[in-house]
């Protein structure tokens, strides 16, 4: 059955994540530090009368993906009752597909792995279907002194 899904790039990419798991695209505004809290969680900002978490989701890809100059789009979510921003590369297009709830054997980096649920095809493209939560997680800490 075909559902709706956001076309974003990432990292380099382009990958999809459900559109069911986004209330807006959104630019940040200034962001706030919040000290002591993980490389990807890149502080807080202000949207709508509310406070979001902003995830700098290259580095909780890998945190040597990060760049000092973060962009401002963004995807605002709400997880387990709390609302995120997440910082992409860009957002392209909202497509109906198909997904694949599994993903294929390709030659994927560990982090794309980590934070992959399957793959969607749409526009000709293989794109590969994110995992919010993963993203907001970020990247395990043995796995990021490893890098």
């Amino acid at each position: 059955m075909a559902e709706l899904f956001l076309i974003l790039r990432l990292a380099g990419e382009r990958v999809a994540i459900r559109a069911a798991d986004v209330e807006a695209v959104v630019e940040t505004g200034p962001l706030t530090p919040v000290p002591g809290a993980p490389d990807h969680v890149a502080g807080l900002c202000a949207l709508r009368s509310r406070v979001l978490t902003v995830i700098d989701c290259r580095a909780s890809l890998d945190p040597s993906l990060s760049l000092a100059d973060a962009p401002s789009e963004a995807v605002s979510t709400v997880v387990a009752g709390h609302p995120y921003a997440l910082l992409l590369d860009g957002v392209e297009d909202v497509v109906e597909a198909d997904c694949a709830a599994s993903t294929p054997e390709l030659p994927l980096a560990p982090y794309w792995r980590r934070v992959a649920q399957g793959t969607v095809e749409a526009e000709g493209d293989l794109l590969l279907l994110l995992d919010v939560e993963a993203l907001i997680a970020g990247c395990p800490v043995e796995t990021a002194r490893a890098a």
